[in-house]
């Protein structure tokens, strides 16, 4: 009697650790990679966010957390989809001539497919690219509300009231953007879709923080001279947030040096967990500001519809280029074409007093290259 206890005991352990396994594994493949609700910021070229053209029951893919922040704050959703659009906006700037080039599916009827969100399926792979789309993301966010907050269009929020130490010839004046605002926001909605224990949410919510993390770093102290004939006598001093293309570009180096972890299963008083380690034991545990992922990039050399991959053929390279914008490297050895192409420019502009700059049209030749 006592031996079938204990075999039972064992079996049960054994079907909860097997279900477990399952579910994570659900999880981290099936997991979309990029949240439905990031469709908020693919609006038509015309079209303008504001409370009354955002509702809580028409964004896709919330988590109940997220509805309920929505319902109980939604002047604050539009700011949201602002961020989200600065940070894909950014992340096709920064990996304009790179394979994946943060390539986003056309708008359908004025939308988005809601059901394969903004970038498909390619973001469902734990990779680089996720790491970085997830942290230019959350860091937009956070950019986008503490900007509506220093401009006055928002009422739960405004300028950072914290007092700062004033010393010297200069004071604090104007409007501190609130980023501990933006941050608290951007981690409230942002992060609250990945709040599980499987190795996906965990990079996620690490990914996230590191996007916002840099914002952060990223302030600047502004300050404007006061004094005769600009002599400097006084300055009054303010916080600002950055241009977001320095988010940007620091984000992209840390895309380049990202971490490559694994995902590792241990016992916990609240069960089975998992954690990320460095995959390599040579290499140091992650900082706060590193980028993490587990695995490997897609190859996107190919179109690959199932994958959601476009492929490189047809992108224009540079064909006296040796970075990842030439065509050896954005073609993957297949080759380009040459076209000769003509355009249309300014030429043999003179200056006439006064102040008028005279120009005639010239037809300039040029040749295009296209990957094969």
């Amino acid at each position: 009697m006592i031996y079938s206890v204990k075999a039972t005991c064992a079996a049960r352990a054994l079907f909860s650790l097997l279900v477990f396994f399952i579910v994570t594994s659900y999880n981290i493949e099936a997991r979309s990679g990029a949240p439905r609700w990031w469709s908020l910021a693919m609006v038509p070229p015309d079209g303008v966010l504001n409370v009354k053209s955002i509702t809580c029951n028409s964004i896709p893919g919330l988590v109940p957390k997220q509805h309920r922040y929505c319902s109980r704050k939604i002047e604050l959703m539009p700011s949201i989809a602002r961020g989200i659009k600065l940070g894909i906006d950014q992340c096709k700037y920064q990996l304009k001539n790179r394979r994946w080039n943060c390539s986003t599916l056309p708008l359908r009827r004025s939308r988005p497919n809601r059901k394969k969100g903004v970038f498909g399926p390619v973001l469902e792979t734990a990779s680089p690219e996720a790491a970085f789309v997830h942290s230019i993301a959350a860091a937009g966010v956070a950019h986008a509300v503490a900007r509506a907050c220093a401009e006055g269009s928002l009422t739960s929020c405004g300028c950072d009231k914290r007092s700062r130490v004033e010393k010297g010839n200069w004071r604090w004046r104007g409007c501190n953007e609130d980023v501990e605002f933006g941050i608290k926001v951007s981690r409230e909605f942002a992060d609250a879709r990945d709040q599980g224990n499987d190795g996906r949410a965990i990079m996620n919510r690490h990914n996230n923080e590191a996007g916002r993390m840099v914002l952060r770093d990223k302030m600047q102290l502004k300050c404007k001279c006061h004094g005769l004939s600009g002599s400097c006598e006084l300055r009054t001093c303010w916080w600002a947030l950055p241009d977001f293309n320095e988010v940007g570009k620091k984000l992209k180096r840390m895309y380049l040096d990202a971490s490559e972890m694994k995902v590792k299963h241990h016992q916990e008083a609240r069960g089975i967990v998992a954690s990320l380690v460095p995959k390599f034991q040579e290499f140091p545990p992650p900082q706060e500001t590193d980028l993490v992922f587990f695995n490997k990039s897609l190859n996107f050399c190919n179109k690959n519809p199932r994958l959601g991959i476009e492929g490189t053929k047809g992108r224009l390279c540079n064909a006296t280029s040796s970075g990842v914008d030439g065509c050896d490297l954005l073609c993957c050895g297949r080759g380009y074409n040459t076209a000769q192409k003509t355009r249309i420019e300014s030429c043999r502009c003179v200056f006439e007093w006064c102040c008028d700059v005279e120009c005639e049209q010239c037809v300039t030749p040029y040749e295009e290259h296209t990957c094969k």
